[in-house]
């Protein structure tokens, strides 16, 4: 994977990132506000044993080192209750309160440094000031017996006193919201990638040039049915979808050059992909160009041109193939267009067999020398062969592809299947595509002003609608 598709995963699972962002802070700074604060505060002292005055020869206090044997003694003790427990009676505190202290013995001077923690500021400064007196205590009559016989005691004399903590040590909040940061954003991008690994389904454009190199001829924006159906072109002329559909003519067209032909199959990878009502859409923007169209209903096993265009469909190109009517008699024609459609008739048993005849060749090729162009919805690729038998007859193969439904395994099937046969993919039809990466909804419309229907009143409406008819028929 590339620096630039690393980015295009971000991009596209930015609100996995998000999430996983949000969710790990949001954890971090409860636990911090659920966290007891805990404050700590220092002081710094200096041991030294004094003689009293009657021992010195000059009536004046003599003071000497403590030892550093002395020094690790006093430190190791200093946790225990020998100190603890009069530390407890000069502070006021009763025998269960728990007390935290530590020291520290500079390895240079007979300095140590005292630290006491807990969850009143007040009191932890206290404790830092008040043990280095205790332990000078408790070190002259239990710790120090050399000093003891000597009549010497060990004193504290306090170098850096103790202050009151303004913030707590733990829970650092700043630290805590930082690194939570940190965890949330690595987990995110981590499940972002192992989402984009685990995806198996198309999603993008880059989908399927993974799977092929055949050109994608055009992405078809999602569109909800409407009342004039899903026929685009003629329920909404102006919109994202129809103007889509024009982008995808006019590659097509390229194709045609490239091709030779004047003959398109249209189908996908497995059901539900749309090819049927693209195909439909596809035929309506030919004709509207000026282009003599034929649209063969090529699904003989599942028809649906003349069920979604509102025409007769119990004779069309079955009842041509067995040879009990002729073209003239069973095309009918879109209304006052230059669309001619050759409905599926009735559902045969064998249909493989009967597109894969002679008479369908035969047929398809006077057809050909009567129209300018003709499209043909065939079956998908993946359950049936009736798409590659009918590319035989036709230049190109044009295959509609659902994003967000269309599995990689069922298009890279689909693709292998027709380069197996020699009849491979002319171009790619993106459908159903999100707002938000439709490269139509970027870029809008040039030249219409989609807010002006949302202005009118409900009576211009009305007038308007009735002479939406008219405008059709003539």
């Amino acid at each position: 994977m590339t620096f630039r598709e690393f980015l295009g995963v971000l991009g596209a699972r930015w609100r996995i990132i998000a999430l996983s962002l949000l969710a790990v802070v949001a954890a971090a700074a409860v636990q911090t506000m659920l966290t007891p604060a805990v404050y700590s505060s220092s002081s710094k002292i200096y041991l030294r044993a004094t003689q009293p005055a009657s021992a010195s020869t000059d009536n004046k206090v003599a003071t000497y080192a403590v030892q550093a044997s002395d020094l690790a003694t006093y430190l190791d003790v200093l946790t225990s209750p020998s100190v603890t427990e009069p530390l407890r009676s000069r502070l006021g505190l009763p025998a269960s309160y728990p007390l935290s202290v530590s020291g520290e013995v500079s390895p240079t001077s007979n300095m140590m440094t005292i630290t006491a923690t807990g969850g009143d500021p007040q009191l932890v400064a206290r404790v830092a000031s008040e043990v280095g007196p205790v332990l000078a205590e408790v070190a002259t009559k239990k710790f120090s017996p050399l000093l003891a016989a000597n009549g010497q005691s060990v004193e504290a004399t306090t170098i850096t006193p103790a202050e009151v903590p303004g913030e707590p040590t733990s829970p650092n909040a700043r630290r805590n919201l930082a690194l939570g940061g940190l965890l949330g954003l690595a987990l995110g991008i981590g499940l972002a990638l192992l989402r984009h690994t685990l995806d198996t389904k198309v999603r993008s454009a880059n989908d399927i040039k993974a799977l092929s190199s055949r050109p994608i001829l055009g992405d078809l924006p999602m569109v909800k049915a409407v009342k004039g159906g899903l026929l685009s072109l003629e329920s909404d002329p102006h919109g994202r979808h129809a103007e889509s559909i024009r982008r995808l003519r006019t590659n097509i067209l390229f194709v045609d050059v490239t091709t030779g032909g004047h003959s398109f199959v249209i189908t996908s990878s497995v059901p539900g992909e749309g090819k049927t009502t693209t195909t439909i859409n596809l035929a309506l923007a030919m004709a509207d160009a000026g282009s003599k169209v034929l649209l063969i209903d090529g699904d003989l096993r599942n028809p649906s041109v003349a069920s979604t265009m509102g025409l007769d469909g119990s004779f069309g190109l079955t009842t041509l193939l067995l040879g009990q009517a002729e073209p003239e008699d069973v095309v009918q024609r879109w209304r006052e267009t230059n669309l001619h459609v050759l409905p599926a008739g009735p559902v045969p048993p064998n249909p493989s067999e009967l597109l894969g005849s002679e008479p369908m060749e035969v047929l398809f090729g006077k057809l050909s020398h009567d129209y300018d162009f003709i499209l043909v919805d065939s079956p998908p690729v993946v359950p049936v062969i009736d798409a590659v038998l009918i590319n035989k007859l036709t230049h190109g193969l044009i295959m509609v592809v659902g994003a967000e439904r269309t599995k990689k395994r069922d298009l890279a099937s689909a693709v292998q299947s027709l380069e197996t046969v020699d009849a491979p993919v002319a171009g790619f039809a993106l459908n159903m595509v999100t707002s938000g990466s439709s490269t139509t909804h970027r870029y809008g419309y040039y030249g219409y002003n989609r807010d002006a229907d949302v202005k009118l009143s409900r009576r211009e409406k009305r007038e308007r609608a009735k002479h939406e008819p008219a405008r059709h028929e003539a």
